[in-house]
């Protein structure tokens, strides 16, 4: 992920609102408490993901690759008076740590943590969402894409991280060798192809690829 002028990141974060108490808890306990900390969004991440939703103001969010909360609370920042938002992670070892997060996080109202298959829930979901943010799986991001596009309405929008996959989607020893990195590339290629939508690939941190649907 570190493929980012380091310089040009920390000035970067040195001049993005703060993250809350709550958020600082859940960085600094993931980072000494949890297997692979660099899964969390952070900070500088965390914040343009809230900033999104706050322009949106969805009543509905969908969270798929829950991790240990951080994203969830700051994609509910924006949530509209009533709105919800549904995280799904299959990591069932997690379920209590994720909870305790949203209820220090005083959200226990607005976020519903849902443990399972992403590809099988998704389906169960009669539910208008404005917003997804899919951060889960690779293999699965095609199918992900999918599902979520044949269920959201024009105006929506779609987040999906990791597609620039530490930089590895222009190395083409990856491309022929690495199975997520063809994933991702191909993913690329295909939303940039895709008539439906309009998109833009920003570079934050490790790629982020945000999808309106027209």
């Amino acid at each position: 992920m570190d493929f980012i002028n380091q310089a040009i990141q920390d000035y970067c974060d040195q001049n993005t609102t703060a993250e809350s108490d709550a958020l600082q808890k859940i960085n600094r306990h993931t980072h000494a408490n949890v297997l692979q900390p660099r899964m969390l969004s952070g900070h500088f991440q965390g914040r343009f993901l809230a900033m999104i939703s706050h322009m949106i103001k969805p009543k509905y969010v969908l969270e798929i690759g829950t991790y240990t909360g951080y994203s969830a609370i700051c994609l509910a920042e924006g949530l509209q008076a009533g709105g919800k938002l549904i995280t799904i992670d299959v990591n069932d070892e997690r379920e209590e740590l994720v909870n305790n997060h949203i209820s220090q996080a005083n959200l226990i109202d607005k976020i519903e943590h849902i443990i399972g298959d992403a590809s099988e829930i998704i389906n169960t979901l009669d539910i208008p969402f404005n917003l997804v943010f899919i951060d889960a799986d690779k293999p699965n991001y095609p199918k992900y894409y999918e599902l979520i596009m044949n269920k959201i309405t024009s105006g929506a929008f779609i987040l999906i991280d990791n597609v620039l996959w530490s930089g590895k989607v222009l190395n083409q020893k990856d491309l022929v060798k690495d199975n997520d990195t063809q994933i991702l590339h191909s993913l690329n290629e295909e939303i940039q192809k895709d008539d439906r939508v309009e998109n833009i690939l920003l570079p934050i941190r490790d790629g982020l690829m945000l999808v309106r649907k027209l």
